[in-house]
């Protein structure tokens, strides 16, 4: 098959999310006065997750997901915060931090020197990714970078690979693949969406979900081999 449009998810595919969110936590927390740092971490980040896949699974919105998830983590300590208010001040953290991947950049110049066509699709803030991206040293190989709540749709719907598809010149279904780490996200969505996938998976998870990726890799070589 021969592809010419390239859509990656960022976090955790090409951006080092755990890393920034990590740093932009501790930082956060510790301007909050909170004592046990670790601990809130502990019970947040899976708390967190478990809001994000509400997201997909359209059980919350957005915004219901940003203004409570702090609000909920603080609450558990017993402490009652403005959820909404605490999501701005942690936005000024985690929009400071641009660690992507070893290899990424790497990766991004390979593929756009093989004439290779780059686009971002992500599920993410806003306001947050657009500042990651301004610290990341892989925005300038993108010709575009799409985010869900611009969009107004985010992945696995369908709609977002057709408003994503209809913004990109010459853009064909059969032309393009879906890079990403989320089978629920990335792969599900390509599915829907008629557009092949390929399942960045470096920890080697076992595929229990409904999606079914046409390429599986473990790493951006495996990656580059398929786009020989």
């Amino acid at each position: 098959m021969t592809y010419s449009f390239l859509l990656f998810d960022l976090d955790h595919t090409l951006l080092d999310f755990d890393t920034a969110e990590e740093v932009a936590l501790t930082q956060f927390l510790k301007d909050q006065g909170v004592q046990d740092i670790q601990a809130f971490k502990d019970y947040y980040k899976p708390m967190n997750q478990g809001l994000w896949k509400d997201l997909e699974q359209k059980k919350i919105s957005k915004k219901d997901l940003i203004n409570s998830r702090f609000a909920i983590a603080f609450a558990h300590f017993g402490r009652q915060v403005d959820g909404e208010e605490m999501a701005l001040r942690y936005q000024d953290y985690i929009r400071q931090q641009g660690q992507s991947f070893p290899g990424a950049e790497d990766l991004l110049a390979k593929l756009v020197e093989r004439g290779y066509q780059l686009y971002g699709a992500t599920n993410g803030v806003t306001a947050i990714q657009q500042g990651r991206l301004k610290q990341s040293s892989i925005t300038p190989y993108f010709k575009d970078i799409f985010i869900s709540e611009q969009l107004g749709t985010q992945k696995p719907e369908v709609a977002f690979y057709e408003k994503i598809g209809n913004l990109i010149p010459g853009f064909t279904k059969e032309q393009a693949l879906m890079i990403g780490d989320s089978l629920t996200a990335d792969i599900a969505g390509g599915n829907a969406g008629g557009i092949d996938t390929v399942w960045y998976n470096p920890d080697h998870k076992e595929n229990t979900s409904q999606a079914v990726p046409t390429y599986v890799v473990a790493d951006y070589q495996e990656l580059l081999d398929i786009l020989k």
